[in-house]
């Protein structure tokens, strides 16, 4: 991992700030800045199709698909529409930027050198995550060569909004980046939803298991973020010899087990990826 960028307030900003695609994670980031300091002022939102929340911020001064020649220069702009849609996007976006304009991307699978060539400026990509809604979130952000330091900065303030930052050195590590956190959620969602399910299969009323299951995640997830120790030790902690987890683990770490199912579905999400870049 490279340095982390110096600290930046968002409310020090300055310029205007384009963001393109204002659904779940582009109206998550936007929200954070705003809660954060930055001028609803200085934010020009592009969306063809703004929910009622990101319609209601224009009372706080943010503006809605304000043309490029009204807008005039742009320090900033973060790309958050959805992948398979940038190829029609990109020419509209363009029109936006400029040659020293910091383009932050949030986009899956599409590399540096595509939004370069297709909108300009100066990139950063990066891949969040959704817990990104509450503030909870883990990014990952890489960027090209010609980024200053002090265009970093701005966009480790503007992704550090919603939760963690992470920097590295190597764009080919965001696959693998996006299989393990920018989808990590929905594995997690998907024990959850296992867990209920067996609940069920082992007697317990519908309702009861799943608020047992949804309890457990997400109270085990926060002892994991609160804690210390790491993931291998607070699992050990909770297992007795001979006990009931002991019992349950046999199972999941046997050599069919969980290990190898997790391995090759981070490995599929990691092939999309790639092939989202072609």
């Amino acid at each position: 991992m490279t340095t982390k960028p110096a600290p930046r307030p968002l409310a020090q900003l300055g310029g205007n700030l384009v963001l393109a695609g204002a659904g779940k994670m582009g109206g998550a980031l936007l929200t954070g800045w705003l809660a954060q300091g930055l001028d609803g002022g200085e934010v020009v939102v592009i969306d063809p199709q703004p929910s009622d929340e990101i319609r209601a911020l224009t009372g706080r001064g943010v503006r809605l698909n304000a043309s490029a020649s009204d807008v005039g220069a742009v320090a900033t702009m973060v790309v958050a529409v959805k992948p398979q849609t940038f190829a029609g996007a990109a020419a509209a976006l363009r029109s936006y930027a400029g040659p020293s304009t910091l383009v932050v991307s949030v986009m899956a699978g599409i590399p540096i050198a595509a939004l370069a060539a297709q909108i300009g400026g100066h990139v950063v990509r990066a891949m969040p995550n959704t817990p990104a809604a509450i503030g909870r979130g883990i990014t990952v952000a890489v960027a090209a060569s010609d980024v200053t330091a002090s265009q970093r900065a701005t966009a480790d303030a503007l992704l550090r909004a919603t939760g963690a930052v992470e920097w590295v050195d190597d764009e080919s590590l965001i696959d693998a980046v996006t299989a393990v956190s920018g989808s990590g959620p929905a594995y997690v969602f998907l024990l959850a939803e296992e867990l209920a399910r067996a609940g069920v299969a082992a007697g317990l009323p519908e309702q009861l298991a799943m608020t047992l299951a949804r309890a457990t995640v997400a109270g085990s997830g926060e002892l994991l973020h609160r804690s210390e120790l790491d993931a291998a030790t607070l699992r050990k902690n909770v297992t007795s010899p001979n006990g009931t987890t002991a019992a349950a683990l046999d199972v999941l770490m046997a050599d069919d087990g969980f290990r190898p199912l997790l391995t090759r579905a981070v490995a599929a999400a990691a092939k999309r990826s790639r092939e989202l870049a072609k």
